[in-house]
């Protein structure tokens, strides 16, 4: 009985910060959840759902294409407890728009996230928990009470490198907009994976090197010793790189002085 009591206890106090808990089990239930979805991944998002181990389910996406979620929610759910399954469903659309006749060969991942108990406030369309997609195809949750603060934003880094090179990215124009535009969030994609860039200017220069000067540029001593002294410290790689004399730019761009 003092047990039960003790527990009654920790709920009623907690239900002050988190959305609710369970009397007996003590585990937080959110309830009016929005749901959001943040794609960072080479693929469309096409949907996604998140089941609790209690059946309850909350589901998002609507096609979103590479480095988009902000500015679309879905409403509203309830969801309870610590652990989770994210069952998401993604496609390539750079095949499935080449082959517009064939049915879309989707990308189906079934993903477990942990939530610890968390205090949330707002109201409906401001409790928000948005599912963060990365390159790597792991999710990372965040309670939120906003739709901004994409961490990748693969459009402004994409419109700096067309506006700076603007035919070089595309010289051939065998691509078209929406193709040039997911092959730099692949790329840049890549340089969170090789080396957990996020910063903006540090993944701009990536895609820069990668593809308008040599796609093994980081094997070169020089970068290695960038991205070693950088220590991921963000935009420390991105001001070193575009230090670089042009000597050393034609030098690697030329596949010379690799080890």
């Amino acid at each position: 009985m003092k047990k039960f009591l003790l527990t009654l206890l920790t709920c009623i106090t907690l239900s002050s910060q988190l959305a609710g808990c369970d009397a007996v089990s003590s585990e937080p239930t959110y309830t009016g959840l929005s749901l959001a979805g943040f794609n960072y991944t080479p693929y469309n998002l096409s949907r996604f759902v998140i089941t609790d181990k209690h059946g309850n389910k909350a589901t998002g996406g609507g096609d979103l294409p590479p480095g988009s979620g902000e500015g679309s929610l879905s409403c509203c759910y309830q969801l309870k407890g610590t652990d989770f399954t994210v069952e998401w469903r993604a496609y390539d659309a750079d095949i499935a728009s080449r082959n517009i006749s064939q049915p879309i060969d989707y990308i189906n991942t079934k993903t477990e996230i942990h939530i610890p108990p968390t205090e949330i406030k707002g109201g409906a369309g401001t409790k928000i928990l948005g599912l963060h997609f990365y390159p790597d195809m792991h999710i990372e949750p965040e309670f939120r009470t906003d739709l901004q603060g994409s961490r990748f934003d693969f459009g402004l880094i994409d419109a700096r490198l067309e506006k700076k090179f603007g035919k070089k990215m595309n010289p051939d124009g065998r691509l078209n907009w929406a193709e040039v535009f997911r092959r730099t969030a692949r790329i840049a994609g890549e340089g969170w994976k090789k080396y957990k860039f996020t910063d903006n200017d540090d993944l701009e220069q990536y895609v820069y090197f990668t593809l308008l000067v040599n796609p093994r540029f980081d094997q070169h001593p020089a970068v290695k010793k960038i991205i070693e002294q950088a220590g991921g410290k963000p935009g420390a790689f991105a001001s070193a790189m575009q230090s670089l004399p042009a000597s050393k730019v034609s030098e690697i761009r030329n596949g010379l002085g690799f080890s």
